[in-house]
């Protein structure tokens, strides 16, 4: 794959894929500043925290999305895109408010990692596997129901 095909859009289904590599982390990184910021220095619960973070990741992860990654969207007017990209998004959101809250509530009190990762830490272990379940799914959706034009022949 050539360098053009990755600077450039493309309906390229690999090169999309590696432009959302560093979109996805680009948002990763918003989503966990603000999930850490909000957790460690304001005591907000991990939960709410997440949320507050995935808002700034998603609006992050669109703009540079629809910039850069996703040459043609399906839908024309620019708020119902967003709706369906947000949407897609809140799936995502379920999966990681899931994880969370299993390794933040349901597994504190449980030595799972032999004191190598203190318990009050097991949220972020939550985040982690949630982020790449919830990359793979952000990306499919919104390639193959949002942004579904065909591969141009090559």
């Amino acid at each position: 794959m050539d360098n053009a095909r990755l600077l450039n859009k493309s309906n390229s289904t690999a090169a999309q894929f590696i432009r959302y590599v560093f979109v996805g982390g680009g948002a990763t990184v918003v989503q966990w500043g603000i999930l850490v910021l909000l957790k460690e220095a304001f005591g907000i619960n991990a939960n709410l925290a997440n949320a507050v973070g995935f808002v700034g990741g998603l609006v992050f992860n669109y703009i540079i999305s629809s910039i850069w990654v996703f040459d043609t969207s399906s839908v024309k007017n620019k708020a119902a895109e967003f709706s369906a990209f947000a949407l897609i998004g809140v799936v995502g959101l379920l999966i990681n408010q899931g994880l969370i809250w299993l390794f933040d509530k349901a597994l504190t009190g449980k030595d799972l990692f032999g004191g190598i990762i203190p318990q009050n830490k097991y949220y972020l272990v939550g985040q982690v596997i949630a982020t790449g379940l919830a990359f793979f799914w952000n990306f499919f959706a919104r390639k193959y129901l949002l942004y579904n034009k065909t591969e141009e022949k090559q």
